[in-house]
């Protein structure tokens, strides 16, 4: 993304006392955002426009959030995503996260920490994307990470990965070989603010496996190691499985 386009923000959310203070607070903060007040509304703009973000309320007319997340990521859209709860929707936060989305907030929230949340996404997004300006690759045996295009192949094939997917993959492949817990994950890829949430790490480690491990049983990146968390293979694990 570049312009104004990394900034452009698209709201989704039926409230419209909260749509447009949190889009006053945004436009002071220099971001450009757009509104819808309902799911369908929110996917066909989220579908037609090049956002850099899309903040997603999960209590929405006509589609909820969760839907939405789900048609999004479906059509390959891995627009980072931060969710708006309520406070009693534990399972739906659960299951957000594991759809791919990039943060949560709960209501009540926090103006002011929202917009922090907003310029955490942003700035993780605008960091890999210096990565990819200078040409970086991450290869790794026969997988290959573009950070510039967020774009993941396997011997010369495209891997399609969601959002979060392809930012876990790229910490694991980053630094091959340490070991890391999950509560170490969630803080250094998903953020703070999600302790008691290890059973999200679980998943996409089991969705990853299925997109790029030959024998998801039998992992020959992400590898487990018993009693601890998880590793991505070295180079002498790799040589190891291509032997």
């Amino acid at each position: 993304m570049a312009g104004t386009t990394s900034r452009k923000v698209l709201l989704v959310e039926d409230d419209r006392d909260i749509s447009h203070l949190v889009k006053l607070h945004l436009q002071d903060a220099g971001y450009h955002v757009s509104l819808a007040e309902d799911g369908n509304t929110g996917l066909n703009l989220a579908q037609s426009g090049n956002f850099g973000l899309i903040i997603l309320d999960l209590m929405l007319p006509d589609m909820d959030g969760l839907d939405l997340c789900r048609a999004l990521r479906a059509a390959s859209n891995f627009t980072p995503i931060l969710m708006l709860t309520a406070k009693s929707s534990e399972v739906d936060r659960v299951l957000g996260l594991e759809m791919g989305a990039d943060d949560y907030l709960i209501k009540p929230f926090s103006v002011r920490e929202l917009v922090a949340r907003v310029k955490a996404i942003f700035r993780r997004a605008g960091m890999e994307g210096a990565m990819g300006d200078r040409g970086d690759l991450v290869s790794r045996g026969d997988l290959v990470i573009d950070t510039a295009r967020r774009k993941v192949t396997l011997k010369g094939r495209s891997v399609s990965l969601t959002a979060k997917e392809f930012d876990l993959l790229l910490h694991f492949a980053a630094h091959p070989g340490r070991v890391y817990t999950r509560a170490q994950l969630l803080d250094q890829v998903w953020g703070y603010g999600y302790e008691g949430y290890e059973h999200t790490v679980n998943s996409h480690i089991n969705r990853l496996r299925g997109k790029i491990e030959a024998d998801p049983a039998k992992p020959g990146f992400i590898l487990t190691v018993w009693g601890v968390g998880y590793k991505f293979a070295d180079r002498e694990d790799l040589e190891q499985d291509a032997g």
